[in-house]
């Protein structure tokens, strides 16, 4: 998961206004909903059971963090957590043929109705042979993927066990969800299969990822992508008996210097990288082959299918530059340009229902929401016009996601308040009573 702030809900007008003023502000319709929830006697039995089971929660963080759960290789994780599933009461309890579970809550609506998801992603950065050993001092938890987006797993558990803990009863069923495929070369593969392929497809009315862990952050907007893997090949040859051959590194040089003196877009913030390279025969070889990775984002179609299509120029003007340069008496320099990664952009519009409760939710809380954008799980439904946030799971506080040093603060006030953001929108999206 990744974020970039757009703006702040309302902070500036709250922070200004006096307490008199403020009580003169009339309440919107989401904060007025999202108020109702939180003083009704489900809402109130439903946090009072997070509470009693806190503990549980964080040994099911733990739990599931210490099981790897490598892009494509999320099965073990996966299996366990559909039995957590079981556990915890849901219905129709199912690993799709992608490798998502999920289970379903039943509403009292009629069934095959319009329903909500509330998922969160079972995959993390880090390959099979990392240490995922959970490291605990005081309120912090240390390990890979610990926060980027385990504790969320757990936190959907705890909302299934307190809804059934106070006797709520939606009108919308919920769909909670275990997918995979968030991360990296994952390219949203889970929620591409649940969109498109999935039994649910067709009744997905709202949906929020819970991923990361700020209890204030909103992520309305889908930071899309374009990946690609660029193989230059060539001849190859002796570096000396061969000297003067065209080479395939010199093209790909090229490419990356041309490509890193694009000046991008900031509004909306368009960006690029050069990232990972390999390939190659040994030190006195001309190589016949190396290759090189690009990531380029942007919340805006139009500005990243310009990029993309600048990136594409440079590569094809870089190999006519080689093979202009040198001999191409053994072969020419080709480029093989493979896309790796392409998720969608789009927006969920602030004035959607599921922003406003949302972000209703955070203030209600006792936070400031911020609006962003960002490359979730969001990015499939939100390009597909279908209501997506992604949310926080409520940690106290976290760092380091993507990092072996990765942590989170789960001090029990401060998480306890946090988690009832997404409890309290999900109950306003579904229709609690």
């Amino acid at each position: 998961m990744s974020l970039t702030f757009r703006h702040v809900v309302a902070a500036a007008i709250a922070l200004s206004l006096s307490g008199a003023a403020m009580a003169q502000v009339k309440p919107s319709p989401a904060e007025k909903t999202i108020q109702t929830i939180r003083n009704s006697t489900g809402f109130k039995a439903a946090t009072a059971n997070l509470d009693r089971e806190y503990d549980r929660i964080v040994a099911e963080t733990i739990l599931l963090t210490e099981i790897p759960a490598p892009p494509f290789k999320e099965t073990a994780k996966a299996q366990a957590y559909m039995a957590m599933l079981k556990t915890a009461g849901l219905s129709d309890v199912e690993m799709d043929a992608e490798g998502n579970v999920m289970g379903l809550r039943r509403g009292s609506g009629p069934a095959g109705a319009p329903l909500v998801v509330m998922a969160a992603h079972l995959d993390t950065v880090f390959p099979e042979e990392t240490d995922v050993k959970v490291r605990r001092e005081g309120t912090k938890l240390f390990a890979p993927g610990i926060g980027d987006d385990t504790h969320s797993l757990a936190v959907v558990l705890g909302y299934v066990r307190a809804l059934d803990a106070a006797k709520i009863k939606t009108r919308r069923d919920i769909l909670f969800v275990g997918n995979v495929g968030e991360e990296g070369p994952g390219d949203l593969r889970g929620t591409r299969y649940l969109f498109g392929k999935g039994k649910y497809k067709d009744r997905i009315g709202a949906f929020f990822s819970m991923d990361g862990t700020s209890p204030l952050a909103v992520t309305s907007g889908a930071v899309g992508s374009r990946r690609y893997r660029v193989t230059f090949k060539g001849p190859g040859g002796h570096s000396y008996g061969a000297f003067g051959l065209v080479n395939p590194m010199a093209a790909m040089g090229a490419t990356v210097v041309e490509m890193n003196r694009i000046v991008t877009p900031t509004a909306p913030k368009t960006t690029y990288m050069t990232s990972v390279v390999g390939g190659g025969t040994s030190v006195n070889s001309i190589p016949d082959s190396i290759w090189l990775e690009v990531d380029m984002r942007s919340p805006g179609k139009a500005e990243l299918a310009e990029l993309d299509a600048r990136f594409l120029q440079i590569v094809a003007a870089a190999v006519d530059q080689e093979n202009a340069a040198r001999s191409t008496r053994q072969g020419k320099i080709s480029a093989d340009v493979k896309l790796i990664g392409d998720r969608p952009t789009g927006t969920t519009r602030d004035d959607a229902e599921i922003v406003q409760i949302t972000a209703a939710s955070v203030r209600a809380a006792g936070f400031q929401p911020l609006l962003n954008a960002g490359s979730t799980d969001s990015n499939v439904p939100i390009s597909l016009g279908i209501p997506a946030v992604t949310i926080g799971s409520g940690a106290a506080g976290g760092g380091r996601a993507h990092a072996v040093d990765e942590w989170i603060d789960l001090s029990k006030p401060e998480t306890l308040r946090g988690m009832t953001v997404g409890l309290a929108a999900l109950l306003a999206m579904a229709g609690a009573p």
